[in-house]
């Protein structure tokens, strides 16, 4: 009895993370649309064939949905940091490989910015956040990796490898916006100013 419960169970967990997954994937495709700022719950439950109370089971509020989103892209991130390190691209430093990397997903990510509003209006319930933050320190212990900062067990490290991500993140928002092209600045150009300025060792 306690295996056929047992299995019982197994396959409601799956049927749960089929439809959350289902949720999400319709969410890309709302933000792909829409632009992941204008997420609505029921734009989604609509998009992916449920019913918005159906949504609701998965996702408390729109937020929450913007942070799931957002997550999933930080794990994208850590892979490209991660494969950017095996692959070492001839003719970049490591830093600037593991910059180009992060910028293709950076750019591609429209729930990142939208995550960023949603934190600061504080409308994502805490276990949200909490993932999120997860993402976030893997995608930064990721980078560390990735440029030779690390161990980041000091908190010099630790400063140095946020400022070389946010240098990154606002390279992704300049180039994303147009604004590279616009003040006459080349992107592969700046990667190797970055490596140069930035990797560790050469402060």
């Amino acid at each position: 009895m306690s295996e056929a419960l047992s299995r019982r169970s197994e396959r409601r967990s799956r049927q749960r993370a089929a439809n959350r997954n289902a949720i999400l994937d319709a969410a890309r495709r709302v933000a792909a649309r829409e632009g992941a700022g204008n997420l609505s719950l029921r734009a989604v439950a609509a998009e992916a064939g449920y019913a918005p109370a159906s949504v609701y089971e998965y996702f408390r509020n729109r937020g929450e949905l913007v942070l799931a989103l957002a997550s999933d892209d930080m794990g994208s991130l850590v892979r490209a940091l991660r494969e950017a390190a095996i692959a070492k691209e001839s003719g970049l430093g490591p830093l600037a490989a593991a910059a180009k990397a992060a910028l293709e997903v950076l750019r591609a990510s429209r729930a990142l910015p939208a995550a960023a509003a949603t934190l600061e209006a504080g409308q994502a319930p805490t276990e949200a956040e909490r993932l999120f933050n997860g993402r976030l320190i893997a995608a930064l212990t990721a980078l560390a990796e990735a440029t030779g900062f690390a161990p980041i067990s000091d908190r010099d490290r630790q400063a140095d490898v946020v400022l070389a991500a946010s240098a990154i993140a606002g390279l992704a928002v300049l180039s994303r916006a147009g604004r590279l092209k616009a003040i006459g600045l080349d992107e592969a150009a700046l990667l190797k100013r970055l490596d140069w300025r930035f990797s560790p060792g050469k402060a």
